[in-house]
């Protein structure tokens, strides 16, 4: 099994490791490509029951409430990302000398030898953006392609589905990237590294080698980021492809090799002729919605790799003014006595909310929720000099409180505790008893949603309701 692909799948016994949205998948594929599939899942409640019914109709057998111990025969096991390195089915399987791969490898494997090549993407935040302005530039330059990974299409869709692609935009988290050793991109990016599932990983440094072999065998370019020293020693590691370069993204005036920032216009002297004294003009920074410098990062890590794909620089242009980021992502609600009301709800960690706080000069901030192990101190010592007052709500908003007692004492502060379906109204209201006009009120709570919320979409369309209430008011 350690060829680069696969082609006789019949009667080999593979193991997929947990149900869901990339175990399914892999478990129907493998399956009708003539393989013997167990699958084994941790879980056995309703829902796992379900989706085991509708495997074993096709023939394939399904393990609930174990997903430790090693199926007899097993030849390969192909794992969801989710899964943890640590976990006792791993170690039996590497006591057997039997593979592990993930969904993102399993489909690298499958791809035919004709198949479009991937421009990659990972890091702690700004990854899915960063995609979607990927692909709807390669749409702009009249490219077929799709936004695919961790995001949109699936991937195992994407390589195997009747659709022929030119080029494909992958988005990669670190749990893929760990478990696709033979992946390797025509171009990838590193956007940034920060803390972040050290729980899962072990360690920064576990976690960044884990994004670093997004670099692994890149033909065209490493793209990393200047602001970020650590994606830059990613590059520095990596063993590429002869002739492959590194070139970086920076929101300052690039010098040769790099993309960056020169009176309000993205310019590339990367991928020019004599980049020692030429720049090629992109786009303006209006033409990123929104023109958040941490956004602008995003769209100068994008137009890189569709640069480095060969793209013009029209389309360029065209396909940054096209893009409309999801909802939840710096998203203005609304203007309310001349108050501006920003949804930030995606920013779940500290990373995210100190870029989002970035983009403001007097912000009134509601943070908080489940902090994941979290710290605050870097995060409101960067941005205190920003905060007019925070509000504060959910279950570790005390970890927030007392890093805004060691770094910003003068800040007002107003601690919510309720978690009830009015909290988030009443925070918008406290919000706006601090805020003056030409102020922004941000959502954006540098931890998780679970404690008072399903997901972050639901904490923002439940500030988003708020502030039309507050509007209706006014």
């Amino acid at each position: 099994m350690g060829s680069q692909e696969v082609t006789d799948w019949q009667g080999k016994h593979v193991t997929v490791a947990g149900l869901g949205v990339s175990g399914i998948p892999a478990a129907k594929v493998l399956h009708g490509l003539g393989a013997v599939v167990t699958v084994v899942n941790d879980g056995d409640d309703e829902r796992s029951r379900a989706q085991a019914a509708e495997l074993e109709a096709l023939g394939i057998t399904v393990r609930l409430g174990d997903g430790a111990t090693l199926p007899e025969g097993t030849e390969l096991i192909v794992t969801a990302p989710g899964w943890k390195p640590d976990k006792p089915l791993f170690a039996a399987a590497a006591a057997a000398g039997v593979p592990v791969w993930g969904d993102v490898e399993l489909a690298w494997r499958l791809r035919g030898p004709d198949a479009a090549p991937w421009l990659a993407v990972t890091g702690t935040n700004g990854k899915t953006t960063t995609v979607q302005m990927l692909a709807s530039i390669l749409t702009a330059a009249g490219l077929r392609t799709a936004a695919v990974g961790n995001i949109g299409v699936s991937l195992l869709d994407a390589v195997l589905g009747e659709e022929r692609y030119d080029v494909l935009a992958v988005e990669l988290s670190s749990y893929q990237l760990h478990w696709a050793p033979s992946l390797r991109a025509h171009s990838a990016a590193v956007l940034n590294l920060a803390p972040d599932h050290l729980d899962w990983h072990g360690s920064m440094e576990a976690y960044a080698a884990d994004k670093g072999r997004i670099y692994e065998g890149n033909r065209v370019a490493c793209v990393y980021n200047l602001a970020d020293k650590a994606t830059e020693d990613l590059v520095r590691e990596a063993d590429v492809e002869e002739g492959c370069r590194a070139v970086g993204f920076t929101l300052g005036t690039p010098g040769p090799s790099q993309l960056g920032v020169v009176e309000g216009i993205l310019v590339d002297r990367a991928f020019v002729e004599n980049r020692q004294k030429n720049a090629q003009e992109l786009a303006e920074v209006s033409d990123v919605n929104p023109p958040a410098p941490h956004n602008i990062a995003n769209a100068l890590a994008a137009a890189a790799l569709a640069r480095a794909f060969g793209v013009p620089a029209a389309a360029v242009r065209d396909g940054l003014r096209a893009f409309t980021p999801d909802a939840h992502r710096i998203a203005h609600v609304a203007d309310v006595d001349g108050v501006a009301y920003v949804d930030d709800s995606k920013a779940t960690n500290t990373h995210a909310a100190e870029a989002s706080l970035a983009a403001y000069e007097s912000i009134v901030w509601i943070a908080g929720g489940l902090a994941k192990g979290a710290t605050f101190d870097e995060l409101v010592a960067k941005s205190a000099k920003r905060l007019r007052g925070v509000v504060l709500i959910g279950a570790d908003r005390a970890l927030i409180r007392e890093a805004l007692v060691r770094h910003a004492p003068e800040v007002p502060v107003v601690d919510l505790d309720r978690t009830d379906t009015g909290a988030m109204l009443a925070a918008v209201r406290e919000a706006r008893g601090l805020a003056r006009e030409g102020d922004t009120v941000l959502l954006a709570p540098a931890c998780a949603s679970m404690d008072m919320f399903a997901n972050y979409n639901k904490r923002g369309d439940a500030f988003a309701e708020a502030v039309r209430e507050l509007g209706a008011s006014a």
